[in-house]
């Protein structure tokens, strides 16, 4: 039965940690119980924060933004959160949730990015999700499932220990994981998922090579796509196009220099891509509304 939309408290999650990642559980009984006090598997809600699905057990209907999905066991998918979504018509139905802030975590979302499996299932399968009717999900096998229930049981027991370490250990965790299902997603083989995939190639190859010279050509023939379907998908996965991607990523990495090294301006524009200092000052002024040597004076 559907209650009222909900928004879910991460503060029933997390606690009043400042690390927030969370492991829970949703097992189906006969009476449909909760399964923890704050269990809002059947009621409408949404979160400000990402939830990892892993569908150990069972089926059912997973509605999320009004359209209905059927989940079975070896579904793994990722929520990003604001979504208001809701799960129906249990049977014997697993959940592991794994709920967490990717911004408060410090994950090394550049490196993950170097992964196409990583790109194609974290980043372009939740927007597509409808459009492909759930088919690019990413579905495991009894062997890989194992491992991914193994790795989260894992990360349930350092949740519920209060030992030194305890962050270092989920974060690190939390990594492998989503390194053994981006590899995984590598290996699907649904139409649909290879559609991503060529995307996620394109985004590993920009974060791979961000200094390199990239032409257009290039990427379209990285995707196997044509130029207007990359534009729409790279877009729809980003909301930039992948020349406005490339300027910000190497914008991002010339902070990090500008920080920690004492390189000159013009070695740093140089190093990370940009062949004029004057182009590389006016980009940086326009994403962050000020000049590199401001940026660099007001962080040192």
């Amino acid at each position: 039965m559907v209650a009222q939309s909900t928004i879910a408290d991460r503060g029933n999650y997390f606690g009043p940690t400042d690390f927030p990642l969370a492991v829970r559980r949703v097992q189906t009984t006969s009476e449909h119980a909760p399964s923890h006090p704050h269990d809002l598997t059947e009621i409408e809600h949404s979160h400000d924060f990402c939830e990892l699905v892993i569908v150990t057990q069972g089926s059912a209907m997973h509605m999320l933004e009004g359209t209905a999905f059927p989940v079975t066991a070896g579904d793994v998918f990722l929520l990003q959160g604001h979504q208001k979504h809701y799960f129906y018509d249990r049977a014997n139905l697993d959940l592991i949730n794994i709920m967490y802030d990717p911004e408060k975590i410090d994950l090394p979302e550049n490196e993950l990015r170097r992964m196409p499996g990583y790109c194609a299932m974290f980043m372009l399968e939740p927007s597509y999700r409808r459009q492909h009717r759930f088919a690019s999900r990413l579905h495991l096998k009894r062997v890989p499932l194992a491992r991914v229930e193994r790795l989260a049981q894992e990360m349930e027991k350092e949740c519920e220990n209060e030992e030194p370490g305890k962050e270092v250990a989920l974060r690190a965790k939390l990594m492998e994981l989503m390194v053994y299902l981006a590899r995984a997603y590598s290996s699907t083989d649904t139409t649909e998922a290879h559609a991503l995939l060529r995307v996620g190639n394109v985004i590993g190859a920009l974060e791979n090579d961000f200094s390199k010279d990239w032409k257009l050509d290039e990427l379209l023939s990285i995707a196997h796509m044509s130029r207007s379907n990359l534009m729409r998908v790279f877009r729809k996965a980003t909301g930039q196009t992948p020349i406005e991607y490339l300027v910000r990523l190497r914008i991002q990495k010339a902070m990090d220099m500008l920080r920690n090294t004492n390189l000159s301006i013009t070695e740093i524009a140089l190093e990370v891509g940009f062949n004029d200092s004057n182009y590389f000052t006016r980009q940086f002024r326009r994403i962050l509304g000020e000049s590199p040597r401001t940026f660099r004076q007001n962080k040192a």
